[in-house]
């Protein structure tokens, strides 16, 4: 297997300055800490990394400490946590990290996958932020057939050894990462972002990574556990999202006590990366509303 390495995946890390490797039980993580305030933790999605938050991050660091790590499995973080990488496993996994930094977050904000494992954080007691808020958020079951396809066919592909090497191998191919990315996910990005992901899918390790989690995945407990939410919440939906169907986060808002939906006209799942000035603009002012009485 190879893994993406610091010095030559990373060479040129978005916001490298901020990065350190900090090391808990079974994991070496690396996170990027940056900006003061209130604490505000960044939860990417699955087959991502830090870099989805190259443009937010620095715009949300002028009102908070950000805290943003590559999860178990992605990017340069190494190990694998107890459990593995299933949501609950990941959210203590976190937690963890979160001990060792001495920070409790204020305001988690979790794209997709990343959405499910703030809420998890919540849901399980581990964390007690005062909101948290959801980017295209991965919160129910596929719909229809992939309801059963897309969790068995990741747990196919986790159990056959080639399949992150020949995915890897794609990566490094000729193709056009770009088109790919807009055929998935509805967005169309900045070139420096598509050479990222492609660089962290050229390596297998990320890719296993990636498609263990999605076979460990159960989002059918989060969905009935999501009217026990507390605290405020915040869903941001691109209205071109190519991966999750708006109609899937219509019904996950109405599931939670106290949400607001917003959604972006003409962006897709990658909404953060399209227009990280809006989407910062949505956070600050949510974080900013007054508690209700």
């Amino acid at each position: 297997m190879s893994q993406p390495r610091w010095e030559v995946e990373g060479r040129d890390w978005p916001n490298r300055g901020a990065s350190r490797f900090v090391d808990t039980a079974r994991l070496r993580w690396h996170v990027q800490v940056m900006g003061a305030g209130p604490v505000l933790l960044l939860l990417h999605g699955t087959g991502a990394a830090t870099h989805s938050w190259r443009d937010l991050a620095p715009l949300l660091a002028e009102h908070f400490t950000v805290v943003a790590p590559d999860l178990p499995g992605h990017g340069f973080t190494r190990g694998r946590p107890s459990g593995g990488l299933a949501m609950p496993a990941m959210a203590r996994a976190v937690g963890e990290l979160l001990h060792g930094l001495a920070l409790e977050p204020a305001l988690i904000v979790g794209h997709s996958a990343g959405a499910a494992i703030g809420m998890r954080l919540v849901l399980d007691g581990i964390a007690v932020p005062a909101r948290i808020v959801g980017l295209s958020p991965a919160l129910l079951p596929f719909p229809g057939l992939a309801a059963t396809l897309f969790p068995g066919l990741a747990r196919l592909l986790f159990v056959n050894p080639f399949v992150p090497h020949l995915v890897a191998g794609l990566a490094r191919g000729p193709g056009d990462a770009g088109r790919y990315l807009m055929r998935a996910t509805g967005s169309t990005i900045d070139p420096t972002g598509v050479a990222l992901y492609r660089r962290l899918f050229a390596t297998s390790d990320h890719v296993a990574g990636a498609i263990t989690m999605m076979a460990e995945w159960d989002l059918d407990s989060l969905a009935r556990d999501l009217p026990r939410m507390r605290g405020p919440s915040l869903i941001v939906h691109g209205a071109a999202d190519a991966a999750i169907p708006l109609a899937s986060v219509r019904q996950a808002a109405a599931l939670l006590p106290d949400c607001r939906l917003e959604v972006l006209a003409g962006l897709g799942h990658l909404a953060h990366e399209e227009r990280p000035d809006t989407v910062a603009a949505l956070i600050r002012d949510f974080a900013e509303q007054p508690d209700a009485e």
